[in-house]
């Protein structure tokens, strides 16, 4: 006998008459209905012609037992027999309860502890950032003691990933940049008729800060989630488990190379992005402000020192250094399932940025300290 829903209304709410045989072809619209009623109000269930109860069925009103209790309802079951009654019983038994975490009030301990576990946690991640750089300078100096030992095909492909297909996006960032330092500082400048020391301020700017910095961020930006994309894909398919099967060290393979092509190429491309934004700054200069090429050039010799170009590219080193050891690190945590990737990737490119705009500062203190 077919199942059958019929539903009436009655001075005590809902009356839901089931009749013949409930199975789980029936569960959509069984549960649908009784959902449906018990977020209304109170309800009864009839199982007087009820054949057949499956424990599709049984937990169909279960569900509506815990729907109707949380609305402040009802649900009363009626004519249900002796077997179908303890199924009901029993699905209710094994319905799972949702654990109730209770919310702490808010309180000095609550939020110190909150604050030690978050600076210990901190200590935790520093410790292994320092391991990974470990790692790297002993295995580095071990190729360099056992040159057949150093995978240089590696290193050179990183260095095309890291370095030749990063160039376009520097080198239009920095002209850029450039091209607004200098439309930007002649409308100040302008108003006290020292126009010409807007070569000063985007020399100054560009090869003391911007131009190394940018590149620093934009290379973060796209090598760090690389770096951890690619040797987080190997560790969820175990194939960094089977490097070491066959006797092949994941730091010399996987660490070594990436991190050294950072090492080569980001100068490079600092050294790119202060031309570029020179050449930008130059052109706005002389559109804007009638600046020569020339004059620009000229100004540009006299009046800016390589101490800025070398206070901009010392930082290069410890900024390359930082993204590749926040990417590989990153890369090693994840787990076995694409939400660990997506989230490593994330912190990655976050952690990474983030401790380049801090070493950049502290750099700027030290040198505002010494006087350079």
């Amino acid at each position: 006998m077919p199942a059958t829903v019929t539903t009436d209304q009655t001075d005590d709410g809902s009356l839901l008459r089931l009749g013949g045989g409930f199975s789980l072809a029936d569960l959509t619209g069984l549960h649908a209905t009784l959902m449906q009623a018990a977020a209304l109000g109170p309800v009864t269930v009839d199982l007087t012609e009820v054949t057949r109860l499956d424990t599709a069925a049984a937990w169909a009103i279960a569900e509506a037992e815990k729907t109707a209790q949380a609305a402040g309802h009802s649900l009363r079951l009626v004519g249900a027999t002796e077997g179908a009654a303890a199924l009901i019983d029993t699905v209710r038994a094994a319905l799972p309860d949702p654990d109730q975490q209770a919310t702490p009030a808010f309180s000095l301990m609550v939020w110190l502890d909150g604050f030690g576990r978050s600076v210990a946690a901190g200590g935790v991640f520093l410790g292994q950032l320092l391991g990974i750089l470990g790692v790297f300078i002993a295995r580095l100096g071990r190729s360099l003691l056992h040159p057949s030992e150093f995978r240089l095909t590696s290193l050179v492909h990183h260095c095309q990933e890291v370095g030749l297909k990063a160039v376009p996006i520097v080198a239009l960032m920095a002209f850029l940049i450039g091209v607004v330092l200098a439309f930007q500082g002649a409308a100040q400048l302008r108003q006290f008729g020292a126009e010409v020391f807007v070569v000063d301020l985007i020399a100054v700017s560009i090869l003391r800060e911007l131009g190394i910095l940018l590149t620093a961020i934009i290379v973060a930006g796209r090598t760090a989630s690389a770096f951890t994309a690619a040797i987080g894909s190997m560790k969820m398919r175990e194939e960094i488990d089977a490097m070491r099967t066959l006797g092949i060290d994941p730091a010399t393979a996987l660490i070594v190379p990436r991190v050294l092509a950072l090492l080569l190429m980001l100068p490079i491309l600092g050294m790119i992005a202060n031309a570029a934004g020179l050449l930008g700054g130059g052109l706005m200069s002389w559109i804007e402000l009638g600046i020569s090429p020339a004059l620009f050039v000229s100004r540009l010799v006299e009046n800016t020192g390589v101490s800025h170009l070398m206070v901009g590219m010392i930082k290069a080193p410890f900024f390359a250094i930082v993204i590749g050891i926040v990417g590989c690190h990153a890369g090693m945590q994840v787990g076995n399932n694409a939400e660990s990737l997506g989230r490593q990737t994330s912190s990655a490119v976050v952690t990474a940025i983030f401790s380049v705009i801090v070493i950049d500062a502290l750099f700027s203190i030290f040198f505002a300290q010494v006087g350079i």
